[in-house]
């Protein structure tokens, strides 16, 4: 359980909701496959809804920015949850990506950037990709979609954050619609008790992301974080 709360603590600063580490700590458990995704996913539901009220809150949330990324995503997040593919070779690359974002972003997060305006088209193949990957893998999307518009200078560091939580939240639910009503009863036995920790954790984390940590922190911990889903994607 405090594995648990851990993911979600971490997470929920940077405006994630800690799929991915759910996914890793449930598969180091010996949980069975058919229920890691529907109960990581529903878990992202719980925490991106708090990480998106507190940063809201905050005053960081750009609804424009937003926007592109969830047209995109939306239908192929659904997409992807329908489908049961071979995900060996897309955690691979993905792995790699993560990692070399997380490298990019801690060696450049002292650099001041210009903030650019987002482009719609290419923003909206952004969030179909990401999407896709995020009904397959059981994730919200937010490892991949922060660091984007970081790198691509669409964002400050809470703008993203702010900008990931939502992101995360409408994938996550898109992604259990595609799996169908059936995901109740994949949910583990000990889902309300995760439930309750992850809760915690993330009010706990969306507050300090939201309200009290500087970007630099942020920033930090975003790589730690990039660092520790790539791990998981490669190793898990």
């Amino acid at each position: 359980m405090l594995a648990f709360f851990a993911v979600a603590l971490l997470y929920a600063i940077v405006g994630h909701a800690g799929g991915s580490g759910y996914i890793a700590v449930m598969a180091v458990a010996g949980i069975s496959m058919s229920e890691i995704r529907p109960t990581a996913l529903a878990l992202n539901i719980l925490v991106a809804t708090i990480a998106t009220i507190e940063f809201a809150r905050g005053g960081h949330f750009r609804s424009r920015l937003l926007l592109p990324f969830i047209i995109g995503s939306l239908p192929m997040a659904y997409l992807g949850g329908t489908l049961q593919l071979a995900q060996a070779p897309f955690k691979a690359l993905l792995g790699l990506a993560l990692l070399f974002s997380a490298w990019r972003l801690f060696s450049c997060r002292s650099e001041q950037v210009e903030v650019r305006p987002v482009r719609m088209l290419p923003a909206m193949a952004i969030g179909a990709v990401i999407g896709m990957f995020s009904g397959l893998l059981g994730i919200g999307g937010g490892i991949f979609l922060t660091p984007l518009l970081l790198l691509l200078c669409w964002a400050t560091p809470k703008q993203a954050a702010a900008v990931s939580a939502p992101f995360i939240l409408v994938n996550s639910v898109s992604a259990l619609a595609g799996i169908g009503p059936s995901f109740y009863s994949a949910l583990p036995m000990h889902f309300a008790e995760y439930a309750v920790v992850v809760v915690a954790g993330g009010l706990i984390g969306a507050r300090l992301g939201g309200h009290r940590l500087p970007s630099k922190a942020i920033l930090a911990i975003l790589s730690a974080v990039l660092l520790l889903a790539g791990g998981k994607m490669l190793y898990v």
